[in-house]
């Protein structure tokens, strides 16, 4: 066995810690987005009614929600554009994007990517709530986990 610093075990713990508390999330999160869909149904409405929907449950169920959150993006120290705006950031940890399309496009994914990257977060998760099946509308994006 490999000799592991003390130093080194509790950073691999801290980022185990982590995963396990944005894999759970992700989890209420699924579990709340199944029950928008089950009661307001999809596909059909627009994608601000779901975000409304999805929001309003999360915090049914105690979470901390920030939506429409404002996000400047920094280059090389200098804010630069407009700010992106996450739909919704669950307990400060998980970005979801919520999306009402009939087909799922990567470029979903590729934004949600890139808002993990400039926030230096970790777990993100695009719900298409345009599928007639939720599964089928949502993906999962990790920048590093």
């Amino acid at each position: 066995m490999a000799n592991v610093s003390i130093e080194n075990y509790a950073e691999a713990q801290r980022r185990e810690d982590a995963e396990l508390i944005e894999n759970v999330l992700s989890g209420k999160i699924i579990d709340a987005a199944i029950e928008v869909h089950k009661v307001l149904g999809g596909p059909g409405l627009l994608e601000s009614i779901y975000e409304d929907a999805l929001f309003h449950e999360l915090k049914l169920r105690g979470m901390h929600i920030q939506r429409q959150l404002q996000v400047p993006i920094l280059y090389k120290g200098v804010v630069v554009g407009d700010s992106m705006r996450l739909d919704l950031l669950v307990e400060g940890r998980v970005i979801v994007e919520v999306k009402s399309t009939e087909n799922k496009h990567m470029v979903h994914s590729a934004q949600v990517l890139t808002y993990l990257r400039l926030t230096k977060l970790k777990l993100g998760l695009v719900l298409n709530f345009g599928q007639s099946l939720l599964r089928d509308g949502l993906t999962r994006v990790v920048n590093g986990l």
